[in-house]
């Protein structure tokens, strides 16, 4: 059976009701099974992720796209995390059976519905995009919603691949693509300074001299007093988790702060803990064979 995984992400991380009308109407689709959802209030984002049968999932990505668009309004929208959409992103990760030239497909299908029946500007991105300056989402968001309301049929530079060349009112634009699997990976600073938190994320992406296939950027997280390195592992096998960490945790010493804590949104990988794993238990006889790998039996795929 052919699987892809779809992770929206949708700019309402405080109304757990809104987000519950969103999956139901993806999941309400048949052959959409729901793998995992989360909701960051500080960031004021939820990424969901859902996986089958791609016709399926396109059809799924597609009501949730739908309904955000009728449920949330970017004109009272406020976080830390940077937005241009109710839904701010939608990407395609092959799972099995499935090459990224299906999921730059179906990347193409679902912007060009977005685009003319919810009338929603479409930008696509990483494997889908049709611009090489496109391929990088954080130039596609540039700007974020206020600033593309502005540019918006009036740069050429900004102008849509689908859908109408000025913004939504309320929803945006949206950024829809295909890529590998993602590790959306952060990492907790004993410190309210968000100075040291964007000179950090700064020294270990790749854009700034960092370490490849890694994107961070810097964040307050209000209600706890810290600051946070927020990363995107775009290859978590050119680059491991365990590298990521102790290069924060070696810049973090150098302005006296700690660690204190990281965390994954989202799903990850196996392979990605088992290589943290190994790296720190330092095992001298370790077969990756030895771990017994999770699969979806039969029953579930449906």
């Amino acid at each position: 059976m052919k699987l892809v995984e779809c992770v929206p992400n949708f700019s309402e991380g405080r109304r757990p009701e809104v987000l519950d009308e969103i999956v139901s109407a993806m999941t309400a689709v048949e052959g959409v099974r729901l793998l995992d959802r989360e909701m960051d209030a500080d960031h004021n984002r939820a990424v969901v992720t859902i996986i089958g049968k791609p016709d399926a999932v396109v059809e799924g990505a597609f009501r949730g796209i739908e309904k955000a668009s009728t449920l949330i309004d970017l004109t009272s929208h406020e976080g830390e995390h940077p937005r241009m959409g109710a839904t701010d992103v939608c990407p395609f990760v092959p799972v099995r059976d499935v090459e990224m030239d299906d999921c730059v497909r179906m990347a193409e299908e679902l912007g060009r519905r977005v685009g003319d029946e919810l009338e929603i500007p479409v930008f696509l991105y990483e494997a889908a995009a049709r611009r090489p300056d496109r391929q990088n989402l954080a130039a596609v968001r540039k700007g974020q919603f206020e600033g593309l309301r502005d540019q918006i049929g009036k740069n050429p530079e900004k102008e849509p691949d689908f859908g109408p060349s000025k913004i939504h009112a309320t929803a945006g634009a949206i950024a829809i693509g295909a890529r590998p699997f993602l590790v959306a990976y952060n990492i907790n600073l004993g410190t309210d300074d968000l100075k040291v938190a964007k000179r950090i994320a700064k020294s270990i992406r790749h854009s700034g001299g960092g370490l490849r296939y890694v994107k961070a950027m810097g964040f307050e997280i209000k209600d706890r007093g810290i600051v946070q390195v927020s990363i995107n592992m775009v290859n978590f096998k050119g680059t491991p988790l365990f590298r990521v960490f102790e290069m924060v945790k070696s810049e973090a010493a150098r302005y006296g702060v700690p660690v204190i804590g990281s965390e994954v949104v989202g799903l990850v990988p196996a392979d990605a803990l088992v290589d943290v794993a190994d790296f720190y238990l330092r095992l001298e006889n370790f077969k990756r064979d030895q771990v017994l790998e999770n699969r979806l039996s039969e029953d579930q795929e449906g």
